[in-house]
């Protein structure tokens, strides 16, 4: 997958040379490729942004070096998905990063100041997207938490790809507790069912902890997970309310009584 990115700040990009999207751009997975925007200065004072009309304080970005950064960024390619990072954009989640890893090539085109000029983004970016409701003070952090989150999905990068699939989001359950040696740590002990050695009975436990957790910090998730005649016995023998497990079951579509 090619990844370019048009920045004012190049120098952030050096902390994608560690971790999965190094190793990713090793294992040639990912090709990122960064464009500096102060290499198409309005000035030789190397301006690339403006007073906003309107009489605001702080600064615009001009579409004109944003346009030729990333005309140099296309190299004459065409069709290329434009990606900005902006509050106004669909919040980015696990399936949306599952879609994007699919792509073989985007740009980036990374905000700073008060933004882009709106006539650059009308006629070239094609897709917004925000990492939360929060601001930042540049589109590099959250475009490197786009690369970050679809570098790790790319064919080859994770040693294990199923790994991946156990993790938080994969699912609209999160993900369970984990642990590694010592089994006695500063008094607490790694629950008996992970030293068993007995499969189906970590398996289980392991569920339980996806819904337990889930429906105690992300109810917003916990809503959209089905239970199975499995996850009901599991939680009604954890000790969760039997009305609470039976609507939830049967508000499932194609649901039966177990």
């Amino acid at each position: 997958m090619r990844v370019d990115v048009v920045t004012l700040f190049p120098d952030v990009f050096q902390a994608l040379s560690h971790s999965i999207p190094s190793k990713a751009q090793k294992a040639g997975a990912l090709d990122l490729r960064i464009h500096a925007l102060r290499d198409f200065p309005l000035n030789r004072y190397g301006a690339v942004d403006d007073y906003p009309y309107g009489g605001e304080p702080g600064m615009v970005l001009h579409p004109q070096p944003l346009e030729q950064c990333l005309e140099k960024a296309l190299e004459g390619r065409e069709g290329v998905p434009v990606l900005h990072a902006h509050p106004r954009g669909k919040t980015l989640t696990q399936e949306d990063v599952r879609a994007w890893a699919q792509a073989p090539e985007v740009v980036l085109v990374c905000g700073h100041y008060k933004g882009l000029d709106e006539r650059f983004r009308l006629k070239h970016v094609t897709h917004e997207f925000s990492i939360g409701d929060y601001v930042l003070s540049g589109g590099e952090m959250a475009s490197m938490v786009w690369i970050d989150a679809v570098a790790r999905l790319l064919p080859g990068v994770l040693g294990d790809e199923g790994s991946a699939l156990t993790d938080s989001f994969e699912t609209p359950l999160l993900g369970w507790p984990v642990y590694t040696r010592p089994e006695i740590w500063s008094g607490m002990k790694v629950p008996e069912a992970l030293l068993s050695g007995h499969h189906d009975r970590i398996r289980l436990w392991k569920r339980l902890q996806q819904m337990l957790l889930t429906r105690e910090l992300r109810p917003d998730l916990w809503t959209l997970h089905s239970l199975t005649k499995e996850d009901c016995k599991l939680l009604l023998d954890a000790g969760v309310p039997s009305e609470e497990v039976w609507t939830k079951f049967e508000s499932a579509p194609s649901s039966s009584p177990p």
